[in-house]
């Protein structure tokens, strides 16, 4: 198999007494950190690992002392999906990651019903030839998701070095990040919602608190301020990253947000307190009222602490004018 002609990388790595016995892949992970070892099993399996010219296309052969064995990473090839010319709020970039503010109504990414239009689409775009390659495919890492609807802070990938680390501060939690929101009633000032979260058995498109099953899932929430009575405007920390778990946890404890299309189903009866206008505003809040508006992380590639913080979306900040105080 002939190598692509501008490889990403082609090393040469020398067995060291101390690392011989180590699973192929497991060895390879451990000296190139900037590839997931998912990345480098699909390259020995396709034959760009070789000792002494011989393909090693098992990832569980064994190392031994004094193998010298050659990594070809090939060029990235070209991003399947199709760069689209679409606005973006940008509010930090360099060569390894973009922070931006996602606009809501943009799906992040492709999907059926969502082929294009989306924000993967106009990352490809917007960076082009800047993107180095991820998975061997020149394409924007997506680390973590915001809904549709939800408006607010993203971090995404532009390399396999912050892609790897970046996923691995989300698993572990050590990503600082904070939503501000509206919820319908009063709220304690401080409030922590515990519950596992899982498919909704009636209705497969929901996730619901559920009892036997699901993951756990744990919401820190502190009341900002109050408004007409019946509103809340609210901050809420993660300390857990399940499906809808900011609007699945205030619906199950009887304050869902406002406008949330698949959560608030009825009329809450906190709506009643509202003049008719404010109250008409909002019952036809277009999206739930759900805004990232801190991001926290460590720079995969500097070590620098990188904090970001934005106002609140100018759509929700209208139609709190609009409730009033």
């Amino acid at each position: 198999m002939n190598p692509l002609p501008h490889p990403e990388i082609d090393t040469k790595l020398e067995v060291s007494p101390e690392d011989a016995g180590q699973r192929l892949d497991r060895f390879l992970a451990g000296k190139l950190s900037a590839y997931s070892r998912s990345r480098l099993k699909a390259l020995i399996e396709v034959g760009h690992i070789t000792c002494n010219g011989i393909a090693m296309t098992e990832p569980s052969s064994l190392t031994r002392a004094g193998q010298v064995i050659r990594v070809i990473v090939p060029g990235a090839l070209p991003a399947t999906l199709i760069g689209q010319d679409i606005p973006l709020n940008i509010l930090f970039e360099d060569r390894d990651l973009i922070v931006l503010d996602k606009a809501p109504g943009l799906v992040v990414h492709p999907a059926p019903g969502n082929e294009a239009g989306t924000l993967v689409n106009a990352l490809i775009a917007h960076c082009g030839d800047r993107l180095e390659g991820i998975g061997g495919e020149k394409r924007p890492g997506i680390v973590h998701r915001l809904d549709k609807d939800t408006s607010g802070l993203m971090v995404v990938a532009k390399t396999a070095l912050a892609h790897n680390a970046l996923s691995e501060a989300f698993a572990a939690r050590n990503i600082e990040r904070a939503y501000h929101a509206l919820a319908w009633g009063i709220l304690p000032p401080e409030s922590i919602f515990e519950g596992s979260i899982g498919r909704d058995r009636r209705d497969r498109k929901r996730m619901a608190v559920v009892t036997g099953q699901g993951k756990h899932a744990l919401t820190r929430v502190r009341t900002l301020s109050v408004h007409a009575g019946c509103v809340s405007k609210i901050e809420c920390r993660l300390m857990t990253g399940r499906t809808h778990q900011i609007r699945v946890h205030l619906a199950h404890a009887g304050h869902p947000l406002l406008g949330d299309p698949v959560y608030l189903r009825r009329i809450p009866a906190a709506a009643k307190n509202l003049p008719l206008s404010a109250r008409q505003a909002a019952l036809d809040f277009p999206r739930q009222a759900l805004d990232a508006v801190v991001l926290g992380f460590t720079h995969p590639r500097t070590g620098e602490m990188l904090r970001f913080e934005k106002n609140l979306a100018p759509d929700i900040v209208q139609l709190l004018d609009t409730i009033g105080v």
